[in-house]
């Protein structure tokens, strides 16, 4: 269940002041965070590209085409990897379950003769109910 924007400031005023009193502990926070791993990862994905980009220029200015070939199968590879990459920290940073760790991909149930919106309507009243109630 994502914050609220309010319970979400107080989230990161709270990390802030942790931060400042004990920078040791905020270290390893941050590095336990997925989004400082696949910003990074992002990071070095377009240093790759830029790199295939200039094997590219470099093959067609010295008529080698193997190394012009090769450049943008690295820049393809590295556009790939960015692009996951910026997924995952789109969807770490959303909150967005399954993303951000290498999760399986749920499987859809069927419905079986129930009608859709009214069973999924009555799960969410139960949910709602139990987490009320302090059960969840």
């Amino acid at each position: 269940m994502p914050l609220s924007d309010h319970e979400q400031r107080q989230l990161e005023q709270i990390e802030q002041a942790l931060y400042r009193e004990d920078r040791r502990l905020g270290r390893m926070v941050r590095s336990s965070d997925p989004r400082v791993h696949y910003r990074r990862r992002l990071v070095q994905a377009a240093s790759g590209f830029a790199v295939g980009a200039g094997m590219v220029a470099a093959g067609v200015v010295l008529p080698l085409v193997w190394l012009a070939v090769g450049g943008f199968v690295v820049m393809l590879l590295c556009a790939v990897w960015a692009l996951n990459s910026w997924r995952r920290v789109a969807g770490a940073a959303l909150g967005v379950a399954g993303r951000g760790s290498a999760s399986k991909p749920r499987r859809r149930r069927r419905n079986r003769g129930k009608p859709g919106r009214g069973a999924m309507m009555e799960r969410l009243d139960e949910r709602w109910r139990r987490r009320q109630e302090g059960d969840l």
